[in-house]
């Protein structure tokens, strides 16, 4: 019998801004991740940043101001995800510091946050990149999730108020679609302050103004409480379920306007909405995660875990290696616990037979398992989680369990045994790879017999039951080797 479950995991994936992709540790990571997890898209922050360089202008002698578009590293960056397999999604920000109209920066890296200057001059900005991606990489740029601005709720964000970014998403949403109506174009972008209130306003200033976005975009983060300590931040989780009620709200507020049915997208989400939180980097957030991916295709057609890598630099440059950074991925190309969430969940098969608090579990026509199993601690005793794995299709079966817990695919422990060096030397390096791995389990199951799996506190362990057959060389015999 099959359960409801949509698999959305690998449509998107987040990146630090789009200026990093020149560096060659960040597309070592991106390399990795999809060769062994294969997302669809990316998203990140700073395409129109200065960074990147696309827009540049200048006085003539006569004091007119002469636009010009520079787009060396845009290709050389879009060429480099062409060749990972891995296409854009499109966030039209921040302001080129020639364009802004005010001083408001964010982040290290001081991306602008204000309206435009000079809108013609934005709008042609826009139009002119999209027509040069779509001569370069042809009509697929009409499949790349174009999202105008990005959490303009938020003032470190989006200098204006609320009308100026209507105002600025209807003349960008709408130049856009005259150039060509092929594109896909969505917003707001918001993340979870007055997030109702936002949704609410711009559905309704979308049927306003007669607006046919193509999908509602949001982000979605679950802490609360967030403690700080030195250079980091120590958040509390909050129940998933009542989390997930804000995206069960703005799915039920498209749905009651103009725009029902239209996709939502989350563009960006994760336990905690800052990279310095050392939850992230923890087998308690790679659980947490586990139960997030199995819940969140029930309203959303897209989530995209933010980030793949930790070459990023909001927070400025990470004092040491494990600095509570958003990515899947550590430095060196380490594999957090999470990263182990992703893999187990990429493993899945087409058909879901289960699915609850606890688990996922999927087959295939031809009879094979393949399921994600995890047990996240809401409180200080948590009792193990059992599940019965039962192999009833094949004479002999092999059940594969790989194991990621407090002891086993968890680097941060092991980084921490050696004395958190903030830049391990390469030995070091290599034995915190090593660390990252689970643990790896294998046990033949024969027609009608069962594994009783126990999981415990913050722990995901991913399991796969395939058809065993041998076929030895002559003389060769496993049972003596095993007296």
């Amino acid at each position: 019998m099959n359960t409801h479950f949509n698999n959305q995991a690998f449509e998107c994936v987040g990146s630090g801004r789009l200026g990093l992709a020149l560096d060659h540790e960040y597309l070592e990571e991106l390399a990795l991740v999809q060769r062994e997890l294969g997302f669809k898209r990316i998203r990140f922050h700073g395409l129109f940043h200065d960074d990147v360089g696309i827009y540049q202008q200048h006085e003539d002698e006569q004091g007119n101001v002469e636009v010009e578009y520079n787009y060396t590293y845009l290709d050389r960056i879009f060429d480099s995800f062409q060749r990972l397999h891995i296409n854009p999604c499109l966030e039209t920000g921040f302001m080129p510091a020639k364009l802004a109209s005010g001083p408001e920066t964010f982040s290290y890296w001081q991306g602008h946050i204000t309206p435009p200057n000079n809108e013609q001059r934005w709008l042609d900005l826009v139009t002119t990149t999209l027509k040069h991606l779509v001569d370069r990489y042809g009509e697929t740029v009409y499949t790349w999730p174009i999202e105008i601005w990005n959490e303009p709720n938020i003032d470190q964000f989006w200098s204006g108020d609320e009308d100026d970014y209507l105002h600025f998403f209807a003349i960008t949403f709408n130049a856009i679609k005259q150039l060509d109506d092929r594109f896909i174009v969505g917003g707001p972008a918001i993340c979870g302050v007055q997030d109702e209130k936002w949704i609410k306003d711009f559905l309704a200033f979308c049927e306003k103004e007669n607006l046919h976005p193509d999908f509602i975009t949001r982000h979605f983060y679950t802490v609360s409480v967030v403690p700080t300590a030195g250079h980091y931040r120590y958040p509390e989780l909050r129940d998933l379920k009542e989390s997930l009620h804000e995206l069960e709200t703005s799915r039920k507020l498209i749905d009651q306007s103009s725009l029902k049915g239209l996709p939502m997208y989350i563009t960006e989400f994760s336990t905690s909405y800052s990279p310095d939180a050392p939850l992230h980097d923890t087998v308690k957030n790679a659980a947490y995660v586990a139960d997030m991916l199995s819940k969140m295709g029930d309203t959303c057609e897209l989530y995209s875990y933010w980030t793949f890598g930790d070459v990023f630099e909001e927070k400025g440059i990470p004092y040491q290696l494990f600095h509570g950074g958003f990515g899947l991925l550590a430095d060196h190309q380490i594999k957090k616990p999470t990263y182990w969430t992703y893999v187990f969940y990429k493993q899945l098969l087409d058909h879901c037979t289960l699915k609850n608090d606890h688990a996922v579990v999927t087959n295939d026509d031809q009879g094979c398992q393949a399921g994600v199993v995890w047990n996240y601690r809401r409180d200080h005793d948590v009792a193990p989680y059992y599940y019965d794995i039962k192999q009833d299709q094949f004479d002999s079966a092999v059940l594969t369990l790989q194991l990621v817990d407090q002891n086993h695919g968890n680097p941060l422990k092991t980084w921490h045994y050696l004395g958190e060096p903030a830049n391990p030397q390469a030995a070091d390096v290599k034995l915190i790879k090593q660390a990252a791995n689970p643990e790896i389990k294998t046990v033949i199951l024969h027609r009608g017999e069962s594994y009783s799996l126990a999981v415990s506190a913050d722990a995901v362990v991913g399991f796969t039951v395939k058809p065993r057959s041998t076929a030895s060389d002559r003389g060769f015999d496993y049972t003596k080797l095993t007296k």
